[in-house]
């Protein structure tokens, strides 16, 4: 009988950020804050996007929780910024997927 296996970290990781980036306002706010590495605030965010301002909180909350941004509060804000390390990360593993998946496919 085959026994199974845990999934490892990394492929629980790379789960992770896909959820946290499986939803069109959390790409947008990606986006947001990647354009010349900008931190924002919330209200800044709000404005610009169709969502209740608790829904754009849940929608951070979710980044966050995957490690794809950070807040750093200055009260009575947060500003958000892009984790530069985990999105680097990030960007390792879904590059390594891909290219591990067109080597399979040659096969």
């Amino acid at each position: 009988m085959k026994q199974k296996v845990d999934f490892s970290d990394k492929q629980k990781q790379i789960a992770r950020i896909a959820k946290a980036l499986s939803h069109p306002a959390r790409v947008y706010i990606i986006e947001r804050l990647s354009i010349l590495n900008s931190c924002c605030t919330s209200g800044e965010m709000i404005g610009d996007i169709p969502i209740a301002r608790s829904t754009l909180s849940q929608h951070l909350k979710e980044l966050k929780y995957a490690g794809l941004i950070q807040g750093e509060v200055e009260p009575p804000k947060i500003k958000y910024c892009l984790n530069q390390e985990n999105w680097q990360l990030a960007k390792k593993y879904f590059s390594n997927l891909f290219d591990n998946s067109e080597n399979y496919e040659k096969k």
